[in-house]
């Protein structure tokens, strides 16, 4: 008797169990798994409305950005007939050979000051259509390394800016350029952005310039790619390339779009663009070491020299100083200071917060034309 006992609760369990079993079956049968489970992409939004990855991802758009850019892009020729040939004995730097990006449909033409010479100088520019225009320099930065051409042009494709603040390590760029020479105009290269704020120091005739606040990128910079463009994956300008570093591969750098954006609002606004002037020399903390060879501050820039009978000549602003604001932006770069600067006009007042050992101080400067 207890032997058939157990071999009904054995069948019981046995029924129950395929029970469960089959209702568990239907249930998970019911669900949508690609409606319900399919993990959902995130992506981030660039400013025309495609998406970071699916313009990483689609080579046609890339394509159709740099096709268009391109056109964008100028050759620079001190020379007004240079031949262009690689096989010339003559030198890149002799030739002024160089690149340049087209800013405004009427011919504002960004470039290194190093290609198109000082300002009110000539240099000649060829366009996409093959043109060549005599251009004129109106205005010019050699310790920035960056120029204004102006070309008597209409209708000329110009490139987008964009905020050089945003790039991020890792992000992918292209450079633009002419390099070695006509035969290979237009070349694009890529890499990523490599670092930020970069400081260098560049040695020619025995004297010593720094540059800083540079974008660092591995693409490929070459003798004739100075002053075109170092562009995101949406097209956007974010840098204008100018120096390598020749004793290693894939060390370049490009100086951030934003510094010279006043300047060229000017221009398009206005036609002119007016300089003004704080009357000092000054450094930011990444530049201190190359000179003192130590650094007592963090953020801020370090008065180095009050220009005689300059606008800060005739206020309490001392050598030593550290300029930690000016009127409320914070100053962390020399680009900071020179972008706020570049966007004030003559006349114009400016309040420096400045640090003076343990002592902090306000200043008022007024800005006079450069």
């Amino acid at each position: 008797m207890n032997f058939f006992k157990k071999a009904v609760i054995f069948i019981l369990i046995i029924i129950l169990v395929c029970i469960s079993g089959y209702k568990l079956y239907m249930m998970y049968n019911e669900i949508d798994v690609e409606g319900d489970y399919t993990a959902e992409r995130t992506s981030l939004s660039t400013n025309d409305g495609q998406t970071v990855e699916n313009v990483t991802e689609n080579v046609d758009y890339v394509s159709d950005v740099l096709e268009s850019v391109t056109k964008c892009v100028v050759g620079i020729s001190k020379l007004s007939n240079v031949g262009g040939s690689i096989l010339s004995n003559a030198k890149e730097d002799e030739l002024g050979l160089g690149t340049g990006i087209i800013l405004t449909e009427d011919g504002y033409i960004l470039s290194n000051s190093h290609v198109t010479g000082e300002k009110y100088s000539t240099c000649y520019v060829t366009v996409d259509d093959g043109n060549t225009y005599s251009g004129t320099v109106v205005w010019s930065e050699q310790d920035l390394d960056l120029s204004i051409t102006k070309i008597n042009a209409k209708n000329l494709s110009f490139a987008t800016l964009g905020d050089s603040s945003t790039a991020r390590l890792g992000e992918k760029v292209y450079a633009i350029g002419n390099p070695i020479g006509y035969e290979f105009r237009r070349t694009v290269t890529s890499g990523i952005i490599s670092a930020k704020n970069r400081t260098i120091k560049i040695e020619e005739n025995d004297e010593a310039t720094y540059m800083s606040d540079l974008l660092q990128t591995d693409a490929t910079i070459n003798p004739g790619n100075s002053g075109g463009p170092l562009i995101k994956l949406n097209g956007e300008v974010i840098g204008i390339n100018t120096v390598k570093i020749t004793s290693a591969e894939g060390i370049g750098f490009a100086i951030p779009i934003n510094v010279v954006k006043p300047i060229i609002n000017s221009f398009k606004e206005k036609g002119k663009y007016e300089e003004v002037t704080l009357g000092i020399y000054a450094y930011d903390e990444q530049i201190i070491p190359y000179i003192a060879g130590k650094s007592n501050f963090t953020n801020g820039i370090y008065v180095a020299k009050i220009v005689p009978n300059g606008p800060a000549s005739t206020t309490d602003l001392k050598e030593g100083d550290i300029i930690n604001c000016v009127d409320d932006k914070e100053l962390k770069t020399m680009n900071d200071l020179r972008e706020y600067i570049y966007s004030k006009s003559p006349g114009d007042v400016i309040n420096l917060k400045i640090t003076r050992g343990k002592i902090k101080k306000e200043i008022l400067v007024t800005l006079r034309k450069k």
